[in-house]
């Protein structure tokens, strides 16, 4: 019997690391400065490698990726384009991701007090995810 609990949270972790893509995706051609999209292809690349693992793993347990959600989604791409509009500089672009990383931080560690039982190697991937994210948040303070 396969454990719901690892099955659940390496599904949010894949869901997260989609909509962190996705996110700076939409921000990276408007970023002026040449080192602060360097930071962001790299947390890119960071996210779509264990995004990666993720989804190997979830294949071994016989189960499908995850999508983030439809209105996490919709209102990522509303907030950011209302803010790029009224606002299209690197600091406000940095806000903008510093906020997703907060968000993301915070669902994780919600997601691994919610599956506890969760095998030792997707808790692993997910604090490595949460590290990403921190170490993402940490590099951008400086942009804003």
């Amino acid at each position: 019997m396969e454990n719901n609990d690892t099955v659940s949270l390496l599904k949010e972790c894949d869901s997260g690391t989609k909509m962190a893509v996705a996110s700076i995706d939409e921000v990276l051609e408007k970023t002026k400065a040449s080192d602060m999209r360097k930071l962001l292809r790299k947390s890119r690349d960071h996210h779509e490698q264990l995004g990666n693992e993720i989804h190997e793993l979830l294949l071994r347990h016989h189960s499908e990726e995850k999508e983030p959600g439809l209105m996490a989604k919709g209102m990522s791409w509303f907030k950011t384009n209302i803010k790029m509009s009224m606002d299209d500089s690197d600091a406000s672009i940095a806000e903008l991701m510093t906020d997703g990383c907060d968000m993301g931080i915070k669902t994780l560690y919600q997601r691994l007090s919610q599956y506890p039982a969760a095998d030792q190697t997707a808790k692993g991937l997910c604090r490595k995810l949460i590290s990403i994210e921190e170490e993402f948040r940490s590099a951008l303070h400086s942009y804003l």
